[in-house]
C-alpha cells in the first residue's frame, strides 16, 4: 500500500505538466484519490492492480450509503477514471476498471443571472473620483463585456488588453487561448483606471506589477479580492441578490443570447471546450422566447377576439 502515495504522486506531476490542470482541479484529483485509497484499505484491497468491476460496485455502493451527491459521485468516478488511464498508459496496471463504470446523471441547475435593472445599479454606486472605485467600476464593466472567469480577470495584464482594436487576449483553462472583444462602456472604465486610478495605488508598492487589477496596497488584487468587491457593490446598491464573478459571467452569455446571438460564437467567447456547456444558458433564453410569444403573437392564446376566429361569419 505504500505505492499509493508514489503512484498520486506521479500522477500529480503528469496532471501539472502535461495536462496543465490548475492547483484547484489537481486539489481535487488528489482528494478523489485519497479518499478511493481508504476505502480500499478498509476492504484489504492490497494493490490498485487488483481493482476489479467487483471492487469497483462496492466503492459505488459505498458512495450512494454516504449519501453524495450525484455531481459529486460522476467527479470522484472521473477523476478515477483518469488516474486508471494514466497507471494503464504507464503499465502500471493492465486495465482500467473504471472505463466501462457509467457515471450517473447530475441534473444541471439553470444558471442565475442578473436582470438589467440590477446590473443599472451596481454601475451606479462606485465613486469614480476615487481610485478604489474606478477600479471597482473597471472590474465589473470588465467581467459583464467579457464573461471573463475570475481567475482569468484577475490574471489579466496590461499587455493583454488592446485599447486599439477593442479586445483582450485570454489564456483560460488549460493554458487555452483566445481573444475576446469588450465595447465602449468598458474601454472608458479600464483607461480611466488604468491612467489614472492604478497609477495612484502604485505608489503605495514599491513593485511595479503588471497586472491590471490592483489591491489597496498597489499589488495584485486575489481572486478572492475580486468577490470581496463585488460583495460590497452589492451592499452599497441595497441589492438583495447574490452576486459573484460567475454569475456575471452567467449574466453575459444569457444577455447576448437574449438578444440573438449565435450559440457557437458564444461559446467561443466562454471559452467553453464543449458546446454543451454553453446550451445550459438557452434554458434561460427559451424561457424569455416562449414569454415573447405568448404575449405578442396574435393567435398564441385566447385574449383576443381575432385570436380565437370570430371572423367565422365571413
Amino acid at each position: 500500500m505504500n505505492t499509493f502515495k508514489a503512484y498520486c504522486e506521479a500522477f500529480v506531476e503528469y496532471l501539472q505538466i502535461e495536462k496543465n490542470a490548475s492547483p484547484y482541479t489537481v486539489k481535487y484529483y488528489v482528494k478523489d484519490l485519497e479518499n478511493f485509497f481508504d476505502f480500499l484499505n478498509a476492504e484489504g484491497v492490497a494493490g490498485l492492480e487488483q481493482v476489479d468491476t467487483k471492487v469497483v460496485r462496492v466503492y459505488l455502493t459505498n458512495l450512494h450509503d454516504h449519501k453524495l451527491s450525484r455531481r459529486t459521485v460522476s467527479r470522484k468516478i472521473s477523476s478515477l477514471r483518469s488516474f486508471y488511464k494514466f497507471l494503464e498508459r504507464e503499465d502500471y496496471v493492465k486495465t482500467n476498471p473504471f472505463l466501462q463504470i457509467k457515471l450517473p446523471k447530475a441534473s444541471k441547475p439553470i444558471p442565475g443571472f442578473l436582470f438589467q435593472e440590477e446590473l443599472k445599479k451596481l454601475f451606479e454606486v462606485s465613486d469614480l473620483t476615487d481610485p478604489l472605485g474606478q477600479r471597482d467600476q473597471a472590474i465589473l464593466e470588465t467581467f459583464y463585456a467579457t464573461g471573463l472567469r475570475v481567475s482569468e480577470c484577475q490574471g489579466l495584464r496590461l499587455k493583454d488588453i488592446d485599447f486599439s482594436v477593442g479586445t483582450m487576449f485570454i489564456k483560460g483553462k488549460g493554458n487555452k487561448e483566445r481573444y475576446i472583444p469588450f465595447g465602449r462602456f468598458a474601454e472608458i472604465a479600464l483607461e480611466t483606471y488604468i491612467h489614472d486610478g492604478r497609477n495612484r495605488l502604485l505608489q503605495k508598492c514599491r513593485d511595479t506589477p503588471d497586472y491590471v487589477f490592483l489591491n489597496a496596497k498597489g499589488k495584485p488584487l486575489t481572486a478572492r479580492g475580486m468577490r470581496l468587491v463585488l460583495n460590497k457593490m452589492v451592499e452599497r446598491a441595497a441589492l438583495t441578490v447574490h452576486v459573484h464573478p460567475h454569475k456575471l459571467r452567467h449574466t453575459f452569455a444569457t444577455h447576448l443570447l437574449n438578444e440573438g446571438a449565435d450559440l457557437r460564437g458564444v461559446q467561443e467567447l466562454l471559452g467553453h471546450e464543449n458546446l454543451s456547456a454553453t446550451q445550459i444558458y438557452t434554458h434561460v433564453t427559451k424561457d424569455r422566447l416562449r414569454s415573447v410569444y405568448m404575449n405578442s403573437h396574435p393567435r398564441a392564446s385566447g385574449h383576443n377576439s381575432v385570436q380565437r376566429g370570430d371572423h367565422r361569419g365571413e
